[in-house]
């Protein structure tokens, strides 16, 4: 069995294209999503019919949280809470109702069977929290303590922090995917994760697939996203401004 597990498309609908293309040419046999994926980006629409159209295993992130609830005070940092919460309304100002319950509707986790022998536990940020960081440098009891906790599963993969890494604890591993719409390691690929079974055997690998992002950057100039700067330089970066 060959499974690509995608994240934080946040509304890159070319990059979700580039990265579905790139999972059709190694011939997965299952696609699982796991959140964030319509707010942030130049086409919350077409992301987030792209991703109902595969008709496979959904969870829901915190920016999908958002999207239908609001931000909340103290969720993010004070000095950037109205400009996110302006992004989020120019959002949900291009989504349906029937999308909004869509989203409100989603579980916050799932678990997968990769061979007869090994489960993957999928959650957005821990599997009691959509908000929780959990970065690559945590210690390996931090990750069993905060991530691992399902002790049926063999293998853990999460999003939220658009990071990717790959560790083994105790003969399980522990993987995140990366981002698809919005990488912060530097690299400005879309991200996912691949992982291979058979029988007790299994291999992960994280993915990087090139998109045109010129392409992307017009789209946001020319739809006037609000807070253009910052979201046209991240997804130019590949990272957060330093």
């Amino acid at each position: 069995m060959k499974i690509a597990f995608v994240s934080d498309i946040h509304g890159n609908a070319t990059a979700l294209e580039a990265v579905l293309a790139d999972i059709e040419k190694k011939k997965a046999d299952k696609i699982v999503v796991m959140g964030d994926i319509s707010y942030r980006g130049p086409e919350p629409k077409k992301s987030l019919d792209l991703v109902r159209n595969l008709n496979t295993a959904v969870i829901k992130g915190n920016a999908d949280e958002w999207l239908h609830r609001g931000i909340k005070d103290g969720e993010v940092p004070d000095q950037v809470l109205d400009t996110m919460r302006g992004e989020r309304e120019w959002a949900v100002g291009q989504l349906s109702d029937e999308d909004m319950e869509y989203l409100r509707n989603l579980p916050s986790e799932v678990t997968v069977d990769l061979t007869d022998k090994i489960k993957v536990h999928c959650f957005h940020a821990t599997p009691e929290s959509l908000f929780e960081v959990v970065k690559p440098t945590e210690s390996d009891k931090a990750l069993e303590e905060k991530l691992m906790q399902n002790q049926e599963a063999d293998i853990y993969l999460y999003g939220h922090i658009h990071l990717p890494y790959v560790r083994y604890i105790n003969g399980k591993c522990v993987a995140n995917l990366g981002s698809v719409g919005l990488p912060f390691d530097g690299l400005n690929h879309a991200s996912y994760l691949m992982a291979e079974g058979d029988k007790e055997q299994f291999n992960i690998g994280i993915q990087r697939v090139q998109y045109d992002v010129e392409k992307v950057k017009k789209q946001l100039e020319e739809k006037d996203y609000p807070n253009l700067g910052f979201l046209t330089g991240v997804i130019e970066r590949g990272s957060l401004p330093q």
